[in-house]
């Protein structure tokens, strides 16, 4: 990948490049906002990776977790007749890191299980201390607290089986869903499940087209840009998401268009609550921030336009205030606004 390119995910992040590994074969550069890491890899020889990524385009490859006890998970696994595809020990002189790596049922997506109390390492064994990108060295950027949610695109069909698997291996619960009631449009219309552990800690979307549409959904267009199913998109939690969407658009970061409609509606219903919303409504408004809400707190999130050439990966910036759910209110809005951006790109039907 271009050092160009690099920067520009950066800035689409609010990241900065702190470590890095370099061999012959490939390159890996550690980027980093909160506890929220990020690993962008490119080779310079060709391997499987290169083929998947002919036919993928840019994209997420592994999805990693932290475990405390690898031995028990990989041993419950194994017990679940879920192949571990390799597990090993990687050291340096900063300590030891052990490992095992898992296959997503039907994709390509792998997860890499990381046992890291025996490190005390920059990052991970073979990667150095790298210096920021220069142009952001002294600029300010967009602060996140963590990985806040993925989500996982399927075909018609494969969403509640790889529910299943995620359920086997990681005891990931369905904690919510929507359907076609209510994310559908006169042209195309989605599934969506989400997936949560016991805290809440990991969550998990997945999302499936639905048949018999006159229009080619936003999730089939992923799938077709993307050949096969995949990660559509990750959210990043921040703590002041206007003040963050300020710092992204400052550096020509692009986000979907949300109508006038939407807002007077928003605050039609938010007129009816005691809700105490701290952010100012017109701000939110003027940059395109959705808004859900209960009686308890509520989220305020929003999402860029893709971040590469073709119509797959983008990323979502989120912010919660006591409100543990996942905007279920703006998947309507959420999925006219990439409507209307397939019938831009003339792919909606």
């Amino acid at each position: 990948m271009l050092n160009s390119q690099l920067i520009g995910i950066a800035a689409v992040l609010g990241s900065k490049k702190f470590a890095q590994k370099i061999s012959k074969d490939q390159t890996s550069i550690a980027l980093q906002n909160g506890t929220a890491r990020v690993i962008i890899t490119s080779y310079n020889t060709s391997n499987d990776f290169t083929e998947q990524l002919n036919k993928h385009g840019d994209f997420i490859k592994n999805i990693g977790f932290r475990v405390d006890f690898l031995d028990t998970v990989l041993q419950s696994l194994e017990e679940n007749n879920i192949n571990i595809l390799e597990r090993d020990n990687i050291q340096d002189d900063d300590g030891i890191v052990r490992y095992g790596i898992i296959l997503a049922e039907n994709s390509d997506v792998y997860h890499t299980l990381y046992e890291l109390d025996k490190y005390s390492g920059i990052f991970l064994p073979g990667f150095k201390p790298a210096e920021n990108f220069p142009l952001f060295a002294e600029i300010e950027r967009m602060p996140a607290i963590l990985m806040d949610h993925v989500v996982q695109n399927y075909p018609i069909g494969e969403m509640e089986e790889a529910a299943k698997w995620y359920d086997k291996t990681m005891r990931l619960k369905r904690f919510w869903s929507i359907d076609d009631t209510v994310a559908t449009t006169q042209f195309s219309a989605l599934n969506a499940w989400l997936l949560v552990n016991h805290d809440h800690s990991v969550q998990i979307t997945l999302a499936e087209p639905v048949a018999g549409r006159k229009g080619k959904s936003q999730i089939q267009e992923f799938l077709t840009y993307h050949g096969g199913s995949g990660v559509q998109h990750f959210a990043l939690l921040v703590n002041d998401i206007i003040s963050s969407v300020e710092l992204m658009r400052s550096r020509s970061v692009e986000f979907l268009t949300i109508p006038d409609e939407y807002y007077n509606i928003l605050e039609e219903r938010l007129s009816k609550t005691k809700l105490n919303v701290k952010e100012d409504l017109k701000k939110i408004r003027k940059l395109n921030i959705l808004m859900d809400f209960d009686e308890n707190g509520y989220l305020l999130q929003i999402f860029t336009k893709p971040v590469q050439d073709r119509p797959t990966l983008f990323v979502e910036v989120i912010q919660r205030a006591n409100y543990k759910g996942f905007g279920a209110g703006n998947f309507k809005a959420l999925f006219d606004a990439v409507e209307r951006e397939q019938a831009k790109r003339g792919t909606l039907f």
